[in-house]
């Protein structure tokens, strides 16, 4: 019989659970056996060959039994990292795997185990990966294929950044609690009369940021494609303020946006893609606006709110569509593949194409750099998803 490895990699969202349960379900209609990978790349990377006790720390079956509630939660019940076993940091290395990859010029690494991953891939019986995940994950997904795996993959990101597709699972439900959150913070904001500094999710792409700004009525959006003069956003609170009954004004912030002269906000070591920790940018720019306008600040950074709990019914619909059409491009011998939307149309794409581009906010499109706000005016033609 043959076997499909599931796994999901990166930040968690809202609509895994039902997207890795239907692909189990479908599979197993499909006379597929289906195993979940725990940990991401990272169950592949820590599973010893020799050690029976990481086989079932790393491996879990999938049957109807096994996935039949956990739909009812969000997360990943399978749990996620951001390991990337072809670039492995000298102290990630697992004990059993010590010595065993070619070393670094300096000795330092990072270290590649694709070699180790394929000969667990092949030990497992694995005929097929389903990986689901963002840029990062998919990126090794591409990696193994290229190496001879059989890849159907899923893009999910609360960012909405996977080039190639429209839509990522979990967008819907990250706009939706920024528009719920914001609007909640009116009250706070206007019954202290301050100035509202709201940070959002989204490292290289603004796009969370502006529509949410853009669906809550928000007075400024800062996004990350285009660096901000705090001056600048100052005077225009100021201004918003003033002409709001309530005497409050609010901007929404990416985490990745930067001031002119500025640095994006890192914190931390670097995962194994290079990316460090983001967040600090709202409470900066809050001080600042309080240095320039003497006003008092509402910092709230929403975080990890933005992508906890369970999906909307958009992200529900999307994760268990694109599970089924996964398991479709399996069982008809396709590889190599990414699901995806693109123009209000379920499809698939090879997925080469991720690393094709970089889809960022459409700023000339989309936004109105010298205000500081969301410039939607013409969206025919464009996805339902702006971009």
């Amino acid at each position: 019989m043959k076997r499909i490895g599931v796994l999901t990699g990166g930040g968690d969202v809202p609509g895994l659970n039902p997207c890795i349960k239907t692909i189990a379900n479908r599979a197993i209609d499909e006379g597929y056996e289906v195993v979940g990978i725990r940990k991401g790349w990272g169950g592949l990377l820590n599973y010893n060959l020799d050690d029976p006790a990481t086989h079932a720390e790393y491996i879990v079956p999938l049957d109807r039994q096994r996935v039949r509630t956990v739909d009812r939660t969000g997360g990943t019940f399978l749990h996620t990292s951001r390991t990337n076993p072809g670039k492995v940091r000298p102290h990630d290395v697992p004990e059993f795997l010590q010595g065993t990859a070619s070393k670094s010029e300096d000795d330092k690494g990072p270290f590649d185990f694709t070699p180790h991953v394929l000969r667990v891939l092949d030990k497992l019986g694995i005929d097929t990966l389903i990986p689901i995940g963002g840029d990062d994950t998919l990126s090794y997904a591409e990696r193994l294929h290229r190496e001879g795996m059989h890849i159907a993959a899923i893009p999910k990101t609360m960012d909405n950044d996977v080039f190639g597709t429209d839509y990522c699972i979990g967008f819907s439900t990250s706009v939706t609690r920024s528009v719920e959150f914001i609007h909640q913070l009116r009250t706070s904001a206007g019954s202290h009369e301050r100035l509202a500094v709201v940070e959002l999710f989204g490292r290289n792409c603004g796009e969370t940021s502006l529509l949410a700004s853009y669906l809550a009525g928000v007075d400024r959006s800062i996004i990350s494609e285009v660096h901000f003069d705090p001056e600048k956003l100052a005077a225009f609170l100021l201004e918003d303020k003033k002409s709001n009954p309530s005497n409050y004004a609010m901007v929404t912030i990416s985490e990745g946006a930067q001031m002119i002269g500025g640095k994006i906000v890192e914190y931390g070591q670097s995962d194994a893609y290079g990316h460090k920790k983001l967040g600090g940018i709202g409470q900066i720019t809050g001080e600042a606006l309080k240095k320039i306008t003497g006003e008092d600040i509402l910092y709230q950074q929403v975080g990890y709110l933005m992508r906890s709990g369970a999906p909307d019914s958009l992200d529900l619909m999307v994760a268990v569509n694109y599970a089924n059409m996964a398991v479709k491009l399996i069982t008809r011998g396709a590889s190599n593949r990414m699901v995806a939307l693109r123009n209000g149309t379920y499809t698939s794409v090879p997925i080469t194409t991720i690393m094709q581009g970089v889809k960022r906010v459409d700023v000339d499109e989309l936004y109105d750099s010298e205000n500081y706000l969301p410039k939607v005016r013409h969206v025919e033609g464009k996805p339902m998803f702006l971009y």
